[in-house]
């Protein structure tokens, strides 16, 4: 069988409590003040058995609110029929308080109803039966012996109930107020770090593809011109970064760019694209499905499609083997915004610029911002396999909220 748990160490109070008690009884039970005569002829002396078994249980008054409460129950009847003394009566009236106050809540519950109980009997009984109206102040009595401390007790339990549920209350408000700020910090960083990868290491990556050209060729015209298109990449990369270091010290600024967040700098970004591409035998070519006098497109729709071309093109021109890179965008009717980046898919001794390795992940978690999907990996087609990047961008009214 399992043994049973110990019982806690009494409270230092407690003990206090008990030989305070007890010290005040034997003095009254000295001096001979007793509470009222004893009955059935019953001697004085079982008064001081009393007082000491109350003394005992009142040790007991937290860490066995119950059973100190019966064996206190117990002496208070041998105190009474002794003759009775003060400190006994209050001990067990602090024993009540206990009892309602640290046991269970259900048994809180049935205490108090009990108190009544016995309160209502003392009163009405004695009354019925004698039909005299002095025994009402034996109800009055039992009612201060009993009820009074159950309902003490009831009221500093109920307090010290909604005390700790608002505390409990007070501590989750916290957690999740400790939670929402740390998701709002992850939120802020991967946002962050998309945009330093977008904005800027593309334009790092055309400057590290043509110095490598520059490099390598002894023509004097392609090196001046690789030379150029670093020279150009680098302004505007620096121009980025500025742009990029003014938004983490306001952040009032405007968190994009209006010159490349759209679509309509598609062109521009094709351009720089296909100037990259000539040295590594790729041709860039823009097929654009959509229907002409169509609705303007979200905001984040058009950024998040413009940032899924751009990364793949700067994918493509690290990775992909000579040939076509077919860039498509095709809109249907109440459908997505599909964006669609094709590039030849063969091998290589290595990429001819070095990467983050996290430009997929961006473009994953700009698109899933958007409710959309995005596939990208090598698949067969007629010609060989390619490498293709698709993505499906959902324009309704969610989308359009969003943030990218």
């Amino acid at each position: 069988m399992p043994s049973r748990p110990p019982l806690a160490r009494p409270h230092r109070h407690d003990v206090l409590i008990a030989l305070g008690g007890l010290l005040g009884g034997v003095l009254m039970w000295v001096a001979g003040l007793h509470n009222n005569p004893s009955f059935f002829d019953a001697p004085r002396w079982l008064g001081l058995i009393g007082l000491a078994v109350v003394s005992a249980a009142e040790v007991l008054r937290r860490v066995a609110p119950l059973i100190a409460l019966g064996v206190g129950t117990a002496a208070i009847v041998m105190d009474i029929i002794s003759g009775g003394l003060a400190p006994t009566l209050l001990m067990y009236t602090d024993l009540i308080y206990a009892a309602v106050l640290y046991s269970g809540p259900v048994a809180a519950r049935r205490l108090h109803r009990i108190c009544w109980l016995v309160t209502a009997l003392a009163t009405v009984v004695p009354l019925a039966v004698l039909r005299d109206p002095q025994w009402l102040l034996l109800g009055a009595f039992v009612a201060l012996l009993t009820l009074s401390p159950a309902w003490t007790g009831s009221v500093v339990r109920n307090h010290r109930e909604q005390a700790a549920a608002a505390r409990l209350e007070a501590e989750r408000i916290a957690l999740l107020a400790e939670l929402e700020r740390r998701e709002a910090v992850v939120s802020e960083r991967a946002r962050m770090a998309r945009e330093l990868h977008d904005m800027v290491a593309n334009h790092l990556s055309a400057i590290a593809i043509h110095s490598a050209a520059a490099l390598s060729l002894k023509d004097p015209a392609a090196t001046d011109e690789a030379l150029g298109v670093i020279r150009e990449n680098s302004v505007r990369g620096l121009a980025e970064m500025r742009r990029l270091i003014r938004l983490l010290r306001d952040p009032g600024e405007t968190a994009e760019p209006t010159a490349t967040s759209t679509l309509d700098a598609l062109d521009t970004l094709l351009e720089q694209a296909r100037s990259t591409a000539r040295s590594g035998g790729q041709d860039i070519v823009l097929c654009d499905e959509r229907p002409n006098g169509a609705a303007p497109l979200p905001a984040p729709v058009e950024l998040a499609a413009y940032r899924v071309v751009q990364e793949s093109l700067t994918n493509a021109l690290k990775h992909a083997a000579p040939g076509r890179v077919d860039v498509t965008l095709a809109h249907r009717a109440d459908g997505p915004l599909e964006v669609s980046v094709v590039s030849p898919y063969g091998d290589r001794s290595g990429p001819r610029a070095p990467g983050s390795g996290t430009g997929l992940i961006g473009m994953r978690e700009r698109v899933t911002l958007l409710g959309g999907t995005l596939d990208a990996g090598p698949v067969t087609a007629p010609g060989g396999t390619v490498w293709r990047v698709r993505a499906a961008l959902p324009l309704g009214e969610e989308s359009a909220q969003r943030p990218s």
